[in-house]
């Protein structure tokens, strides 16, 4: 019954984000601030993580690739479907599930315990909406950008290690990464980013905004809300899969 009134209570409080909205002169500020709150802070460790799984990537394929007879230049083919098909998509919602998903979880819950929601109720505004859908449009606007950012980060680290390594040499590796390019698979990387971006966000506003107790309650929201979100990306990663990739 527990899960069932969590299931419940986090649809009511989607009806409440998209309920009596915010003017958008408001809005506006409130998405640009959540973008700057929430992604620019971010940019580092996805581009640092991106960087070296690229070059483990490619240092585990080559090395898996001992036969004379497959030419090398798969290593740079295996790294990029590796990286835009998976790594890129999926790593940077697990990231990004524990740093921004605690952050927007922490600060939710902070304003529930300390009644400056209550406050805004009060006032007639529409607080789910007001605190909630920003963080949503925001994080939904620039995961694709992270994902583009991981992505070139990936074989840029794959690139490193061609040029640092006899594994393969750097052109081989730049063909491997041309050959047989599928445009869509990007396109589906992209996809599978707003769903993440969404799942995320709303997960981790729904634990924070139904936070009760003090400072240890919101803690423990925290922790409920990256798990919860990260086991929602995989899964929704799995069915995302099945369905665009089919």
């Amino acid at each position: 019954m527990k899960h069932i009134a969590a299931v419940g209570g986090y649809f009511i409080m989607l009806y409440d984000v998209f309920r009596k909205r915010t003017r958008w002169s408001i809005m506006k500020d409130l998405i640009l601030r959540e973008i700057d709150d929430l992604i620019f802070g971010s940019i580092g460790i996805v581009t640092f993580i991106s960087f070296f799984v690229g070059g483990v990537v490619a240092v585990q394929t080559a090395l898996n690739i001992d036969n004379p007879f497959i030419p090398k230049y798969l290593i740079g083919f295996a790294t990029r479907q590796s990286i835009v098909l998976e790594f890129a998509p999926t790593f940077t919602a697990i990231i990004l599930a524990g740093k921004i998903g605690s952050f927007i979880t922490s600060s939710i819950g902070t304003m529930r315990v300390t009644e400056q929601i209550d406050a805004l109720d009060i006032m007639g505004v529409n607080s789910a909406n007001y605190l909630i859908l920003p963080k949503i449009v925001g994080l939904m606007i620039c995961m694709p950008m992270l994902v583009t950012l991981s992505v070139f980060c990936g074989l840029a680290g794959g690139c490193i290690v061609a040029l640092f390594t006899d594994m393969i040499t750097i052109s081989d590796f730049l063909y491997g990464i041309q050959y047989a390019f599928v445009p869509y698979y990007f396109t589906y990387s992209i996809i599978k980013s707003f769903f993440f971006g969404f799942i995320i966000a709303s997960i981790s506003a729904f634990y924070g905004y139904y936070a009760y107790g003090g400072a240890l309650d919101v803690g423990k929201a925290s922790t409920n809300a990256v798990v919860n979100s990260s086991v929602f990306v995989l899964g929704i990663n799995v069915l995302l899969t099945k369905l665009l990739l089919a």
